[in-house]
C-alpha cells in the first residue's frame, strides 16, 4: 500500500490550486506593499500599481474560489473537507503528536493517505476551515472595500470601513500563515519535493 500509486489530484484540482496559490501570492506582496509604504515611498512597487493590481488580484481569486466551490460541489472531492465530528478531538492529537514527534522518528502515520482520504484529519480540519471560512470573509470584506458604499456606515459605534479593513487585513495575515505551514507541510513526503510533483502530476 506504502508504495501504490494513487491519481489523487485531476486537472480541474491542479489547475484550481496552481492558480489559487499564484494569485494569493500576489495578493500578499501588493498587500503588504500597500500596507507598509505610501504614494511617494514605494516598498515593493509603486503604490497606484499595488492598489490596481491588488484589486484585480482580488477579483480573480473571486472567481477562482467559485471554481473551487462547484467543483467540490459536483464532484466526489467535496466529500475530503467533510469532517466527522465523532473522535474528532482524538484523531487531531494523534496527528498532531506525530507531526511533532512521530514523523522525526520515521514513525508510520497514523492516517495514511489513500483515494478516500487525501487529507489527515489535522489537514482536512486547517483545510476547511481556510476555504468555507477564511476565503469567504477576506473575499467578501475586500469586495466591500472595492465598493464601500455598501458597507455599513458604523459598527458599534466603530467606522464600518475601519472594521471592515481591520477584518480583511486580519484574515489576509491568518491565510498568509496558512500558505507558509501549508508549504512546510508539502515538504515532509517520500522526498522534499514529491508533494509538489504530485499537485502537477496529478498522482502521489
Amino acid at each position: 500500500m506504502a508504495n501504490e500509486k494513487l491519481y489523487l489530484y485531476p486537472l480541474w484540482i491542479r489547475i484550481w490550486h496552481w492558480l489559487n496559490a499564484t494569485i494569493f501570492i500576489v495578493l500578499l506582496l501588493t498587500g503588504i506593499s500597500m500596507q507598509y509604504s505610501n504614494p511617494e515611498n514605494p516598498l515593493l512597487i509603486s503604490f497606484e500599481s499595488s492598489v490596481q493590481l491588488h484589486n484585480i488580484c482580488g477579483i480573480a481569486l473571486s472567481i477562482n474560489y467559485l471554481l473551487f466551490v462547484f467543483g467540490n460541489l459536483f464532484t466526489s472531492n467535496g466529500k475530503q473537507y467533510k469532517m466527522k465530528t465523532k473522535g474528532l478531538f482524538k484523531r487531531l492529537y494523534d496527528q498532531s503528536v506525530f507531526y511533532l514527534f512521530g514523523m522525526f522518528k520515521k514513525q508510520n502515520p497514523p492516517f495514511p493517505i489513500s483515494m478516500e482520504n487525501k487529507f489527515n484529519p489535522l489537514q482536512r480540519f486547517i483545510y476547511s476551515t481556510a476555504m468555507y471560512i477564511g476565503f469567504p470573509v477576506i473575499i467578501a470584506s475586500g469586495m466591500a472595500m472595492l465598493f464601500p458604499e455598501i458597507i455599513i456606515p458604523q459598527i458599534f459605534g466603530v467606522s464600518g470601513i475601519l472594521v471592515t479593513a481591520l477584518l480583511h487585513v486580519v484574515i489576509g495575515f491568518v491565510l498568509s500563515l496558512f500558505l507558509f505551514i501549508h508549504v512546510y507541510v508539502c515538504t515532509i513526503g517520500s522526498t522534499v519535493i514529491s508533494n509538489f510533483k504530485s499537485m502537477i502530476t496529478g498522482w502521489h
